[in-house]
């Protein structure tokens, strides 16, 4: 009988198909699991990254938001000579010593609001402070009592230069009194070729370099000086010149030069001093300048050739972005002296050493503004000083 081989059935053959289907599929997801392809997801990140940006990334790319803007005010001064000339006994009536006897905030009584409610003062410090009684050879010599310095204090003064020519009247000696009144008495101050860094409690660091040099302050040597400054971090920065001739209403070319020079340089404001009379203000390059401040608390005349002064307060502007600029400045006229002022005073000695705003659109009032803004045609420029005995 012949043996019959069984042929295995269509069901068979289906079963074995999805049994073989199965394991391929098994094998594709181990695959997966060894080499998955999320290996490529970098790419893909930074692709999305540069499409729509995280929210650290957008606060780095945003700018800074600008801080409110702020403004400060910084008032100047001319000459302040808190001494009689030599020859004057400080025991007359007519003396800066006798009007002041110990009342040390009497020089500044009618203008002391000015300076109490700014936020620096500056003025020309034009004497020698020592209690010990040296003589000069000088023709005019200034020596003040060593508490004098507590006029300035008083006065609501911030900041006195003392690079001039009057500082050396009474030799080294003298000047390193001076400078120990002032440091005795917590005055701030700049000597000659001197910078220093003033930061106001209103938070502005102003730079102040003080030059006098012989009435030639040099000019490499202040562009160097304000360079400097503005590395050490000063905001605003001002010149201190001793300069000119005096009693002459018109700067110098040479000035006008140095000026332009400091402020190309860097320079906010330039604070001229030694004319004894007002000189113009001058706005260039976003800096200002002003040529000479003239008198202030002046003791070294009785009767002053020219008895017009001023405040000016230069107003500063702290930007949003923390760019510091001068922003305009504000003049007060004022009489060296109240007595033509408040009595119509018309005698030979009219100095009281109390300078006092003059009124508003009087004559001597736009007197002031006309030298100011350099429309003053003076009857005679220059000072003789052979009948100075007589004078005084």
């Amino acid at each position: 009988m012949k043996k019959l081989t069984k042929k295995p059935s269509f069901a068979v053959f289906i079963l074995s198909l999805v049994l073989l289907l199965a394991v391929l599929v098994l094998r594709r997801v181990q695959i997966n699991r060894i080499w998955p392809e999320d290996l490529v997801l970098p790419r893909q990140s930074a692709e999305v990254s540069q499409q729509a940006p995280s929210v650290e990334q957008e606060s780095e790319a945003a700018p800074a938001p600008l801080a409110e803007e702020k403004s400060y005010v910084i008032s100047v001064v001319g000459d302040c000579t808190l001494a009689s000339a030599q020859f004057i006994d400080p025991s007359e009536h007519r003396s800066i010593e006798y009007h002041i006897q110990q009342d040390y905030a009497y020089p500044f009584s009618n203008t002391k609001d000015y300076f109490t409610g700014d936020d620096l003062t500056l003025a020309n410090l034009e004497c020698t402070l020592s209690d010990t009684k040296f003589f000069s050879y000088e023709q005019f010599s200034f020596l003040a009592p060593a508490a004098y310095a507590e006029i300035l204090n008083e006065g609501g003064v911030d900041f006195v230069t003392t690079a001039n020519n009057h500082m050396a009247d009474f030799g080294t000696a003298g000047e390193e009194f001076t400078f120990m009144a002032l440091n005795d008495h917590g005055v701030p101050f700049g000597k000659e070729g001197e910078s220093k860094l003033v930061t106001t409690p209103s938070g502005l660091t102003v730079g102040i370099y003080c030059d006098y040099n012989h009435l030639e302050p040099d000019p490499d040597k202040a562009a160097a000086a304000i360079r400097q400054l503005r590395t050490d971090g000063a905001e605003y920065v001002v010149c201190a010149f001793h300069w000119g001739k005096e009693l002459v209403y018109t700067p110098f070319d040479s000035q006008t030069e140095l000026a332009h020079r400091c402020i190309d340089a860097g320079a906010d404001l330039i604070y001229g001093s030694h004319s004894h009379c007002l000189q113009p203000v001058e706005q260039y390059g976003g800096g200002l300048i002003l040529y000479s401040m003239g008198n202030w608390v002046f003791g070294g005349s009785t009767a002053p050739t020219d008895m017009d002064t001023a405040i000016i307060q230069v107003h500063v502007k702290r930007a949003g972005n923390g760019t510091v600029s001068t922003d305009g400045y504000t003049v007060i006229p004022c009489c060296v002296s109240s007595r033509p002022v408040k009595d119509n005073y018309s005698g030979d000695n009219y100095n009281d050493y109390r300078p006092t705003p003059y009124t508003e659109g009087s004559n001597a009032y736009n007197r002031v503004l006309s030298k100011l803004d350099g429309s003053f045609v003076p009857d005679s420029e220059g000072r003789d000083y052979s009948d100075v005995y007589a004078h005084f």
